[in-house]
């Protein structure tokens, strides 16, 4: 497919190529992930899209410098990646379209003289696999429960080695009772799907959640969960540690309060 090549997407025009699949300035979660970025603009943060001249962005990358990464992980003088996904439409999966994005990431890091570059990936919904990252050179340095693993590709041997936030316990204490949903910006699919899970918190299971916006990268890798930016944790116990859907949230406090 020729007619497909790399966009940088910055604040002039973001609403010209979108960004994790929205353009609608009113659909839920956009304008809220627009303003986050504009935030983190100053930091580093970098948005790379995936365009098709025929069918528009079919995928994108976002990453900045590993001190402002909203996950919970030291990994100073990296660039992290925050996601990385590739194919709206099937057409496009497949075609090495994620290592043309991922290797704009690694070119970038080099010209800024990083340490290397690194990622937490996962099976399962909303992040990435590590397939694409190994076919890059990184390897596993870390992980995480339940299967959190921390990947990275270092530039010189020499240089530290990025690792999961510990004291998971002390991160987890804030919310020994009740119902804490933490999310925040960074994901645009967790305005709605929140908002759902609270009304049916209060609706279905007579409980009146705590809605915890994480408002700076700070707080994001203080996040109980590895996910960092979206945590469900009810009588101090994690029990969704990525982002869900209402249907999902559901079925998960029905086999709880049973």
């Amino acid at each position: 497919m020729e007619d497909v090549h790399v966009v940088d997407t910055n604040a002039d025009n973001i609403l010209e190529y979108g960004v994790c699949g929205y353009k609608n300035i009113k659909r839920a979660g956009f304008s809220e992930k627009i303003a986050w970025l504009k935030a983190r603009w100053p930091e580093g943060m970098k948005i790379k899209t995936l365009f098709s001249d025929k069918d528009g962005a079919q995928g994108m990358i976002e990453y900045l410098p590993g001190e402002y990464c909203w996950r919970p992980v030291d990994a100073g003088g990296y660039v992290f990646v925050h996601c990385i996904f590739v194919g709206f439409k099937k057409a496009y999966k497949g075609k090495g379209y994620g290592s043309l994005l991922l290797q704009a990431c690694l070119e970038e890091a080099k010209r800024r003289k990083m340490h290397g570059v690194a990622a937490v990936t996962r099976k399962g919904p909303f992040m990435a696999g590590k397939d694409i990252f190994a076919k890059h050179g990184f390897t596993v340095v870390d992980t995480a429960p339940p299967d959190f693993e921390l990947v990275v590709t270092r530039f010189h041997k020499n240089a530290p080695v990025p690792t999961f936030k510990g004291d998971e316990a002390k991160r987890l204490s804030p919310y020994r009772q009740g119902l804490t949903i933490i999310r925040a910006d960074q994901c645009p699919y967790s305005v709605k799907n929140v908002a759902e899970m609270a009304g049916t918190a209060r609706t279905v299971f007579g409980l009146q959640p705590r809605i915890v916006t994480l408002g700076s990268c700070e707080e994001a890798q203080n996040s109980p969960c590895p996910f960092g930016t979206f945590c469900i944790v009810h009588d101090g116990k994690v029990i969704a540690c990525h982002p869900i859907s209402n249907t999902r949230f559901t079925n998960i406090m029905k086999g709880i309060l049973r």
